[in-house]
């Protein structure tokens, strides 16, 4: 999922799906799973040059992907969409101003209990040996830009710097995350569990541990047949429930907390024992996946009342 939170910031987004031709490329390249440049100029109709025009919109704007196919007649590009959804953030100007927004890396957690397999690397090379979960307490793991594991559960202390004398009205997370198979499997279900403060607020099931196609930003060094990319979730916790990408997928509010600008915010992510599919977890952060983020987190406050 791609989060646009401003209109401004989906400018190229908004230009690049303003085109007849290439709505109708998206649709196919869907509807198909990926298909490589000849095919799909045949399929539309148009010359190969033309496509190569769309193409490089669709790809600038982050919409589609471009990956070399091996193939008997030698090596052929593939075009694939990359985004599942686009969430579209129209805030007020308000709202805007009274957010505190700060990044935790992938590395940062403050506590875990992780089962193999499992393992950690930065962006330039594992860090310790896979399926050794010690690593995880190894003093490189702030370097991680991605970890993963089968069950088990990491937890992040959320910097909590909002103005004195304020009340925590909402806290929105974002990450690209998946599951954890054996090698990869697209097709490989898994319950992950939000918890807040030891409160589990929500549990989203990822159907898959992606691999199909080198994520966009996962360095060359990356094993081929792990994991290579997984899906941007957004999380909000506010007065009104819990939402998934604009779902709401429990009553849990924000209120239940009481949080202000002395509390401690705690996040943790886990593949529970008792889950219906225990299919592990993968985050990643910057330098791995389709996002090139970090876990991404927007704290809204306002005055505490009297």
């Amino acid at each position: 999922m791609l989060h646009i939170k401003s209109l401004e910031e989906g400018l190229d987004i908004f230009k690049a799906l303003g085109s007849e031709v290439r709505i109708e490329i998206i649709k196919i390249l869907l509807e198909s799973r990926g298909m490589n440049m000849n095919e799909l100029a045949a399929r539309v109709n148009i010359t190969n040059g033309a496509l190569t025009g769309h193409i490089k919109k669709l790809e600038d704007s982050g919409l589609v992907q471009v990956s070399n196919e091996s193939t008997g007649h030698g090596n052929q590009k593939k075009c694939s969409v990359c985004l599942d959804k686009i969430l579209i953030e129209l805030s007020s100007l308000e709202e805007i101003k009274n957010v505190y927004r700060t990044d935790l890396k992938v590395g940062h957690f403050s506590d875990y209990e992780v089962y193999p397999t499992c393992g950690l690397a930065s962006g330039r090379a594992m860090i310790g040996q896979v399926d050794d979960n010690r690593y995880f307490s190894h003093p490189d793991r702030y370097d991680a830009d991605i970890l993963w594991f089968t069950r088990g559960y990491v937890e992040y202390t959320i910097p909590n710097f909002i103005p004195s004398a304020q009340k925590i009205d909402q806290i929105t997370i974002s990450l690209e995350i998946g599951s954890e198979a054996p090698g990869v499997n697209n097709i490989w279900p898994s319950d992950i569990s939000f918890i807040l403060n030891d409160k589990k607020i929500a549990t989203w099931t990822s159907p898959g541990d992606f691999g199909d196609v080198r994520g966009i930003f996962t360095p060359e060094w990356w094993y081929p047949n792990w994991n290579q990319y997984g899906l941007l979730k957004n999380l909000v916790i506010n007065e009104k429930g819990t939402f998934i990408d604009g779902l709401q997928v429990s009553e849990a509010s924000v209120k239940e907390f009481h949080l202000d600008y002395k509390s401690t915010i705690k996040l943790k992510l886990a593949v529970e024992d008792d889950a219906e599919h225990i299919g592990g977890l993968t985050i990643f952060g910057r330098n791995f996946g389709n996002y090139n983020q970090d876990i991404a987190v927007h704290i809204n406050y306002s005055p505490m009342e009297e």
